[in-house]
Parts: structure tokens; sequence; C-alpha cells
């Protein structure tokens, strides 16, 4: 756990929740009825009509389909959404492990429709972005250091979520791995990480479904029944990630000459125009 200090970031000596201790210990946590059925309901029917309002947002090259699911910068797009984000309840969990000058990084409303699971990157086992401790083969984080987190993706649940709908499925411990799922197992139901099993998110319309960025996770296949998902997703960040909420070629910090001074592709990175990848796209 650790605190802002003057200036500087250090040890975290107040007492935290249940929850934060779960978060950095296995990886993910949920905290029940975060939000009361008046505010999801609110949630529900703001980020609906923006799905009825608002076309697909172009990031990567996605079928329509599957662009269909998403809407990205929901806090520009959504009072409901920006309340939502920085509910105490939440910022109280994710605080002790981030720091209190933690922000958010990227903010998208997702809409899974019965049925209909999509072709979507987070059907494989996967991490987002990282690992942002890298360990080779055969190294192991010592058990008695706490393992850093440096972005927590949050699931705030608009409807509830199902072993049939699909849930987020997360392997405990994961995330200390210091490496991503292993080549050639990104859809294996029988994957675990010494010997923990998938662990489903399995949640009621209003909870919140919390993971460590660096952990092991996906999409769990649907079954008969299936009534899809919905959800605002959240990333939280250190002070010191970079937001993700537009793409870079949106937001940028660049002067035009600077931006046209780049002409290869290594060049426009060095400077910060990156093409959408982790949390943007």
């Amino acid at each position: 756990m650790i605190r802002r200090g003057f200036p500087y970031l250090e040890p975290r000596t107040e007492p935290a929740s249940a929850e934060s201790h779960q978060l950095e210990r296995e990886g993910y946590t949920i905290i029940r009825g975060l939000l009361s059925a008046d505010e999801v309901a609110e949630l529900h029917a703001e980020i609906g009509e923006i799905f009825e309002r608002d076309p697909p947002d172009e990031r990567g090259n996605r079928p329509a389909e599957d662009a269909a699911m998403f809407r990205y910068a929901m806090l520009n797009r959504s009072a409901a959404a920006q309340r939502a984000l920085a509910h105490p309840g939440l910022l109280a969990v994710i605080e002790p492990l981030l720091g209190e000058d933690c922000h958010v990084i990227a903010n998208t409303a997702w809409r899974n429709p019965a049925g209909h699971p999509g072709s979507h990157g987070g059907q494989n086992w996967h991490i987002d972005a990282g690992p942002h401790v890298p360990l080779p083969d055969g190294v192991r984080w010592p058990a008695d250091i706490p393992h850093p987190v440096f972005a927590i993706g949050v699931h705030i649940y608009l409807m509830d979520c199902a072993l049939e709908d699909g849930p987020t499925g997360v392997l405990p411990g994961s995330h200390v791995s210091g490496r991503p799922p292993p080549q050639g197992r990104h859809l294996d139901d029988s994957l675990d990480y010494e010997g923990r099993c998938v662990e489903p998110l399995i949640t009621r319309a209003g909870d919140a479904g919390l993971f460590v960025s660096d952990v092991w996770h996906r999409r769990m296949p649907t079954a008969d029944g299936d009534h899809g998902r919905f959800f605002l997703q959240v990333h939280y960040g250190r002070r010191d990630i970079a937001q993700r909420i537009v793409t870079t070629a949106q937001a940028n910090q660049l002067s035009p000459e600077a931006v046209g001074r780049a002409t290869t592709e290594r060049q426009r990175r060095v400077i910060g125009l990156h093409p959408p990848f982790f949390y943007d796209g």
C-alpha cells in the first residue's frame, strides 16, 4: 500500500479496506452494492441513450458489429458516468494502491448483445498492458514484498452478470508473475496459474469488479440463456501514467510544426503520437 507524501510516494501506514488488500494480494476484488438502484437506473438510461444517439467510435479496425458494442471517453459524454467513476466507495479501494492523486486513464462503456460475444481481443487471456515489472522465466516475485500496482481496471455493472453471460474471469495471483499468459493458450478454459483456476466475477447491477492491470483475465465463454453484458469500464492509473481517454492523434501537446517534422513511425512515437493500443483501442 502507498500514499502520496510531500512530494513523493511512500509506504502507507493508514488502514485500508478488505477489498484493497484482496486487490493487492489476489489481483482482483468485487465491491458489492457500490451504486444504489436509482444510481444504476440513471447511469443505465444515460449510457443507453448515448449508444442510441452516437455512432460507434472509430478506433482500430474492428468489424462494424464489434465496434457497435463500445463507446469511448464516457466521462466527456455523461455526467452520471463522471459521478460514478469518482464514487467515494470506489476511490477508497483503489487509492491505497495507486495513491490519492491517481486519475482516470480510460473510460469506455461496453454493451455486449445477448448471444453475440463478438471477436474483441478480450475473449482471449490477456493483461492490460505491461507486465509493469517483467520477470524472466524461473524468477519469482518475493513473497514478502507487496507487488506494486500501476493501473487498475474497474467494471461498474449496469445489469446482472451471471456465469452464462460470459463474465470476466481472472486467475488469482497471476499479477505477480511478471509475464503475460502463455502463448498458444489464449482461449484455454482450463488455464491456471500455479494451480489456481479461473475465478468468474459474478455480479449484480450496482456492483463493481476490480482487477489489477497485470492479472491474467478474459471474457469467459457464454452459454445458453446469455443475457449479454452492460457495464461502464474505468481504468485508473498512477499520476505519472498518461491518460488514454482519447487517442494521441486527437489530444497531444505538440505544435503543428513538430507533428509535420515527424516523418517516420519512430519519430512520431518518440514525440508522443502513438497508434491506438491498450486502453485506447
